[in-house]
């Protein structure tokens, strides 16, 4: 899946959600090909967490979670559309789903 562009990850992310139970809706769209993907994780057990996939200086993947200082919502957005107010190419997608880290780590930023 490495090779997928992130218009096909994202959707692939948006069915898995879906076909789990969840929702899921794209709040921001970013370049097709190869834009960064945040995404605003809701669970109803606990706060709303922000998760983008970054590379470590060894080449490899890892999902880190972004917290802004605060883990309210209307916190998250206001960080991640000043994250895409400075690169417009940046996907955003919102998750209400039980378990979106897993989800993500097999669809949106699989290897």
């Amino acid at each position: 899946m490495s090779d997928w562009p992130t218009h096909l990850r994202v959707n692939a992310f948006v069915r898995a959600v879906e076909q789990a139970g969840g929702q899921a809706m794209i709040l921001a769209r970013g370049d097709r090909e190869s834009g960064v993907i945040l995404l605003l994780a809701i669970d109803r057990d606990g706060p709303p967490r922000l998760f983008e996939r970054e590379r470590k200086l060894d080449g490899s993947a890892v999902i880190a979670q972004r917290s802004p200082e605060s883990n309210e919502e209307t916190v998250l957005t206001a960080y991640w559309q000043r994250r895409r107010a400075s690169d417009p190419d940046i996907w955003v997608v919102e998750a209400v789903v039980a378990a979106a880290e897993r989800l993500a780590a097999e669809t949106l930023w699989a290897d």
